[in-house]
């Protein structure tokens, strides 16, 4: 019997390899709007980082998203996808700690 392959994504922040299960999604839709998909199924462009805070800072300071993306984002974007991020962060974290 075959094993099954674990999907594996790299991180925009510290560049490392990581179980895309792991990982969170942040989507750029086809209406140019940006946001952080929960479900890994939203349309759209989508970049992968780690559940960690200094990924994301390190995303927003090399502009790996504007990179992944290719295009240029708002300030007022990374402030609002951080805040989804955080508040998804906080809610995994009440979860399984349960």
């Amino acid at each position: 019997m075959a094993v099954k392959k674990v999907p594996e994504r790299m991180c925009t922040g510290c560049q490392e390899k990581h179980p895309k299960r792991d990982m969170i999604r942040i989507v750029r839709s086809p209406e140019g709007e940006y946001s952080v998909d929960e479900t890994g199924k939203k349309s759209g462009r989508g970049a992968y980082i780690c559940r960690k805070r200094e990924c994301f800072e390190a995303a927003r300071k090399n502009r790996g998203f504007e990179r992944s993306f290719k295009s240029s984002i708002d300030r007022t974007v990374y402030d609002e996808l951080e805040r989804q991020f955080l508040s998804m962060k906080s809610e995994s974290a009440k979860t399984e700690g349960s």
